[in-house]
């Protein structure tokens, strides 16, 4: 389950307050300015600095 287009427009990077940007397959939210994925788990994103894992571009591709 993926989440909407209306909630990612609100949603922030907790950390920098920067855009987050939605991973191919539905499953994470990626901050691009901090190199952080925020995962979603039953549709509700998990959007806790400490439950974020550090996101490499390569992993992304």
């Amino acid at each position: 389950m993926s989440i909407s287009k209306d909630l990612l427009d609100i949603l922030a990077c907790p950390k920098c307050k920067g855009d987050l940007i939605l991973t191919e397959k539905g499953d994470g939210l990626i901050c691009e300015r901090c190199r952080l994925l925020y995962r979603i788990k039953d549709g509700i994103p998990v959007m806790l600095i400490d439950e974020a894992i550090p996101f490499e571009q390569s992993a992304q591709e």
